[in-house]
């Protein structure tokens, strides 16, 4: 009897155990999602190396998974991360005898860094002085393809997955890790300085830079995988960084048409989901949720963006997406809408940068704006398009037109396409959902 009691109480302590174990790990995985961008910013600039940096990071990442579950989460979880991958750092350096040298020049920064570690996440000093805007630019640099340029900043500064990526771009996983590796090789071999390059060279790389940002947002804004309908770290992240390029290059209308197209964007995000976490789509949201201190910041970035637009006679495409965000924006309901004008807007998108996405963004727009029969002739030119083979949204938004036209068992099956496609299990709940309510449609008694 007192053995069979002992081993409940072993059996309980050992559950007790493994439960603590799982909370530490899933609070550090939380923390190195945060951090893990700052970390290897802040990293990059002492060793002058992405791909080192991303080793020393993963480095402090094992330690912590080693010392957390026994010692308790830091206070300031990030200071530690860094404090410790600055200190392996050291080491690195004192066991590269060619590098003492370097060492003796990096020593008293690296000293001066660790003493004020607490403040590194907010210390902006100057308009250039973001450790992770330089790594942006680093990662864009124009010695890289466009497509590892992209590549590399998501995985750097998003804390995106290679898979993730891979679904952003719509292209196999193998492609994306082979961009990034290759990137990190390119850029140390080349030995790119750490710094926010200016005149011509910033010009050249702003378009890149503003694109990164632009996915960064996307992906918090409705994630491609995980059980979350939203990643609002990113979304900040992508908005914190967009702000700071706005002031870094003030008269690039589109740094301020991104920025008015995030900020709007972001307003709508506690009207997205439910309480427990299910999606609401745009039309179907209470607007009195949306913030309305985030909708006056991005109105008034798009009226800047307009300014100088109107000096330059340039229209860009993110000022363009900013402009029918207003759109929803300025409507009261979802009846208020101005879909003509939204329509309008999306047929010069389409023109000033076609793309099939945009395409079957403007059918949307076209369907509200004249009937879902309209629409399904413009989403209809997209099925055989090759880079929208995988892309859920294709059958999901040909689906809820067919609904509209009452073609219920095709709408079905179009939504239960979609739903196989979509990494993310909270859009694949709403898609199921959507396809066994065009099954079993409510009767009219």
């Amino acid at each position: 009897m007192i053995g069979a009691v002992a081993s409940e109480t072993h059996n309980a302590d050992t559950h007790h155990s493994d439960t603590h174990h799982a909370d530490i790990h899933r609070a550090i995985d939380a923390v190195w999602r945060i951090e893990s961008p700052r970390l290897i910013a802040g990293l990059t600039r002492l060793v002058h190396d992405i791909a080192r940096a991303e080793d020393l990071a993963q480095d402090a990442l094992v330690a912590a998974l080693e010392q957390w579950p026994a010692s308790g989460i830091p206070d300031n979880p990030g200071a530690w991360l860094m404090a410790t991958a600055k200190h392996r750092a050291i080491d690195h350096l004192r066991r590269n005898t060619r590098l003492e040298r370097k060492l003796e020049q990096l020593a008293p920064e690296i000293a001066a860094k660790e003493q004020a570690v607490p403040d590194y996440v907010t210390a902006i000093d100057d308009n250039v002085g973001d450790d992770l805007l330089r790594l942006v630019f680093i990662s864009c640099h124009p010695i890289l393809s466009s497509e590892a340029q992209l590549a590399l900043t998501l995985r750097m500064l998003g804390g995106l997955t290679t898979d993730e990526i891979a679904r952003a771009f719509l292209v196999p996983e193998t492609t994306i890790a082979q961009r990034i590796v290759r990137a990190k090789r390119t850029l140390t071999e080349a030995r790119v300085p750490f710094e926010v390059p200016r005149g011509p060279e910033l010009e050249a790389r702003l378009a890149s830079v503003l694109k990164v940002i632009y996915l960064i947002f996307n992906e918090g804004y409705s994630a491609t995988a995980g059980d979350d309908w939203l990643r609002p770290t990113l979304c900040e992240e992508a908005l914190r960084l967009g702000r700071i390029l706005a002031n870094l290059v003030p008269n690039e209308p589109e740094a301020h048409g991104l920025v008015a197209l995030m900020e709007i964007q972001a307003s709508r995000s506690k009207a997205r989901t439910t309480p427990t976490g299910e999606p609401i789509l745009l039309l179907d949201q209470n607007r009195a949720h949306w913030d309305q201190l985030l909708i006056r910041r991005g109105l008034a970035a798009l009226e800047r963006a307009e300014q100088l637009t109107n000096n330059q006679n340039t229209q860009g495409a993110y000022m363009l997406q900013a402009a029918i965000a207003a759109c929803h924006a300025r409507a009261a309901t979802p009846e208020a809408t101005d879909w003509p004008r939204i329509a309008t807007l999306y047929n010069t998108l389409a023109e000033t940068t076609p793309s099939p996405i945009v395409e079957l963004n403007r059918a949307v727009a076209v369907s509200m704006a004249q009937g879902p029969e309209a629409g399904l002739n413009i989403v209809d030119t997209l099925t055989n398009e090759p880079s929208l083979k995988t892309y859920h949204l294709l059958p999901s938004v040909r689906g809820d037109l067919l609904t509209k036209l009452n073609r219920l068992d095709e709408a079905r099956t179009e939504f239960e396409r979609a739903a196989s496609l979509t990494r993310n299990a909270r859009e694949r709940e709403l898609l199921l959902n959507r396809a066994k309510d065009c099954a079993h449609p409510l009767s009219i008694e």
